[in-house]
């Protein structure tokens, strides 16, 4: 399925740029490259870009998938580095590609941004195409992509949520951690993560503004997450005793990577929870900063109140069922 998916992916950017590159108008490179437009109603071009490119990060941090599914993976302390690495350096090289097609071929930015889809991208298809067909042939192509990254996101929630059950730190611990013999596998965390991401789609049919409320808060917790974790590491190789051994290193320039890392998702963090539009409303308000807070203050109230009693982690072996 895995195989089938990734050959998907990589034919449909050429499903994609083809079309536009061979259908659509082109933009001239001067105006294309140096002309900037503010769409963001912020008397400032730099912190409307700023806030702008931001949440486009999105696009390049499916390898974290992997990580978490690195106990179903064999040798794995050399696969899931190499998964990371040309994870991103295949997807970035991809999205330069259809960036660039993107930019060029926009045509009319007015009906773009005004598109009576609600969906800027399939205006661009259908400008380039002037087909119904055509254009429902690319987008199911990206659909069907994305489908396939929200299977992979659900699988690694529910590797999430097994992991810190086993760890005693999550409610309802002792039947999220249990892995039937007959399945091998994480059967209840999975079904968990599966209904919990259904009921929150369903938010989008009462209100949008809540459903993005909900939907910005993955983007935000990754990066509060990269940046502690990333801070801590540095402030270990600066400071306390050396890493334990391991078959992936940088060598010396670990430390540097870590820091050039950490000057990346910090302003990022900064300005991810910045509102996309001014003037601020209700509509386009960024809730991603108070969603992080109140999961934060549910987390510590649970901690405080049964958490610190019950959890032991991280849990090293596993004790498995007999058949």
């Amino acid at each position: 399925m895995e195989a089938i998916v990734l050959v998907l992916h990589v034919a449909g950017v050429f499903v994609i740029i083809i079309p536009l590159w061979v259908t659509a108008p082109r933009g001239n490179a001067h105006d294309t490259i140096l002309n900037f437009t503010n769409g963001g109603g912020w008397q400032s071009d730099g912190l409307s870009y700023a806030i702008g490119i931001v949440p486009m990060i999105g696009m390049l941090i499916g390898y974290d998938c992997s990580i978490h599914m690195s106990e179903e993976t064999n040798d794995a302390s050399r696969t899931i580095p190499l998964v990371v690495l040309w994870a991103v350096a295949a997807n970035a090289l991809m999205l330069i590609v259809v960036g660039i097609t993107f930019i060029f071929c926009l045509g009319d930015l007015d009906s773009v941004l005004n598109s009576p889809t609600g969906q800027p991208m399939i205006q661009v298809f259908y400008n380039a195409t002037q087909s119904q067909a055509g254009t429902g042939v690319m987008v199911a192509v990206v659909i069907v992509v994305f489908v396939s990254a929200c299977v992979g996101q659900v699988a690694t929630a529910s590797r999430q949520m097994w992991s810190f059950a086993r760890d005693q730190g999550f409610p309802g611990s002792k039947f999220l951690e249990k892995v039937p013999a007959v399945w091998n596998i994480p059967i209840n965390a999975i079904l968990l993560s599966a209904i919990i991401t259904s009921l929150l789609s369903l938010i989008n049919l009462g209100s949008q503004t809540a459903f993005n409320a909900f939907n910005s808060l993955g983007t935000v917790s990754i990066l509060f997450s990269y940046t502690i974790t990333i801070a801590c590491l540095i402030w270990r190789r600066l400071f306390g005793a050396p890493l334990p051994p391991r078959r992936w290193s940088l060598g010396r320039v670990g430390l540097p990577v870590n820091v050039v890392a950490l000057c990346l998702t910090t302003p990022m963090l900064f300005f991810y929870v910045w509102p996309v539009y001014f003037p601020v409303t209700m509509e386009n308000m960024n809730w991603s900063s108070t969603m992080l807070g109140g999961v934060a203050i549910l987390a510590y109230i649970y901690y405080v109140i049964q958490g610190r009693h019950s959890y032991d982690g991280p849990v090293v072996l596993v004790k498995r069922d007999a058949l």
